[in-house]
């Protein structure tokens, strides 16, 4: 695969930034409730509120849908993020919940494009847990079981069953989700936002959040905010204030690619009929979608942690977009001959359960974080729950599945930069076993 003249993009390779990001905070006000974060949980939030009449005010460093709510695959996911065997061992009774979760913060976003009007190019295709060996294809069995029972709609089968490219063997889709232009579905909550009274800071990094007499107090280089209510929608960023519990999450960068437009007959030719997105079996997953503009996205592989906050601006290391277009050359061999066009990279948040979370840290001030790479659908979901509560009083069934009532949380287990780089390790020792065996299958055939 060529890596020539590809592209590094700063923001996002889906969409342009804003051409009318608005002005930064300047002088101090009050409201009833601020929300600090512009991402699609941010977002969501302060949209539902400003909808159910309250006063409300979002500060954002950047601009809104600067962070990962731009820079994902834009696989819209129906069950959890992270490893489903280990969810099941650690958290089996809350798996039936999780699942209800999941699928319902799918199917919000989804309403939410509808409501809105958002040109997001989304398909309802599902997404498959795609295996490239055999070894895989046994997780995925042994993960269908676990979905079955707890009542996901899922479907088990062969790549030519769920029509997904020939080069995997076989997976496991969920019925429920799909695939969209992420960066155009944040712009469009973004439009939404700013078109309810909702009052938008941009371009305003918060500093400090704080109390005083009763009050949640945020500080920004050129003013504060008085709220009676605060909600933390920061996500991997949420670590630069002395708020924030330890061990809230550990940051992760990560990073996609985008080849450049295929010919739609070279396209049809893999059988991806379905246009499912694809996610491998590896303990670092490796993602594939097609997208609208006849190009395929992919990514991951590889995960970094964050060591300093603030989280420093990042461009992908090229070593890594090599490993990527090496890692899409076994898997598409018909398209070993296409180039990278650009690649791009953002933080995401992982928790030490692997769970997504939500709470109190006192009367005043709530948060949610950490979707574990599932946030373009449960952001979204859990951040209109919580303003719910903010307005009802009551919290709804699905926010209860992942609310902490003490923000305490144990260190994460293999989040270092040791622990990633063995993961890391034994996935590539997996590849090459497999990789072996097919030579050797070929060859006897031969």
């Amino acid at each position: 695969m060529k890596t020539e003249n590809v592209e590094y993009t700063a923001f996002c390779g889906w969409v342009d930034p804003p051409a009318d990001v608005r002005p930064s905070l300047a002088g101090d006000l009050t409201c009833e409730v601020a929300v600090v974060g512009g991402g699609i949980g941010g977002m969501s939030t302060a949209l539902r509120l400003a909808e159910r009449g309250q006063d409300v005010v979002l500060l954002e460093a950047e601009f809104c849908g600067h962070g990962a709510s731009s820079r994902n695959a834009g696989q819209l996911a129906g069950a959890p993020g992270g490893d489903l065997q280990l969810l099941d061992l650690l958290y089996r009774k809350k798996m039936p919940g999780m699942i209800r979760l999941t699928e319902h913060a799918a199917h919000h976003v989804e309403s939410l494009i509808e409501k809105y009007g958002i040109d997001c190019g989304y398909e309802r295709t599902g997404n498959v847990f795609a295996a490239v060996s055999r070894g895989q294809m046994g997780r995925v069995r042994r993960v269908t079981r676990i979905l079955r029972r707890v009542g996901a709609d899922v479907k088990l089968g062969t790549s030519e069953e769920l029509g997904i490219p020939r080069g995997f063997l076989g997976g496991m889709r969920e019925n429920v989700g799909g695939i969209m232009n992420p960066g155009q579905f944040t712009a469009g909550m973004r439009r939404a936002l700013l078109n309810t009274s909702a009052r938008v800071f941009e371009q305003t990094k918060v500093t400090d959040v704080g109390r005083d007499r009763g009050q949640a107090v945020i500080t920004t280089p050129r003013g504060l905010v008085r709220a009676n209510k605060v909600v933390l929608a920061t996500n991997a960023y949420a670590g630069e204030w002395d708020i924030t519990p330890p061990r809230l999450s550990v940051p992760i960068w990560v990073v996609e690619v985008e080849t450049e437009p295929i010919d739609p007959a070279r396209l049809e030719a893999l059988g991806w009929s379905s246009r499912s997105g694809l996610v491998t079996q590896h303990n670092i997953m490796e993602n594939y979608r097609l997208t609208s503009r006849n190009t395929i996205v992919f990514g991951v592989r590889r995960l970094e942690r964050g060591r300093t906050y603030p989280l420093p601006q990042k461009l992908p290391d090229p070593a890594l977009v090599e490993e990527l277009a090496e890692a899409f050359t076994t898997r598409f061999p018909a398209l070993s001959d296409v180039a990278i066009e650009r690649t791009w990279g953002g933080w995401i948040a992982i928790t030490s359960s692997w769970l997504p979370i939500a709470g109190q840290l006192d009367d005043a001030t709530y948060y949610s974080i950490a979707c574990n790479g599932h946030g373009l659908a449960q952001a979204p979901y859990v951040g209109s729950l919580i303003a719910d509560l903010i307005v009802d009083g009551e919290r709804h069934e699905d926010l209860e599945e992942l609310w902490v009532k003490k923000p305490k949380f144990p260190r994460p287990l293999m989040m270092g930069s040791l622990g990633l780089r063995a993961i890391w390790t034994v996935d590539r020792f997996n590849d090459f076993v497999n990789g072996s065996k097919r030579k050797s299958a070929r060859q006897k055939a031969g």
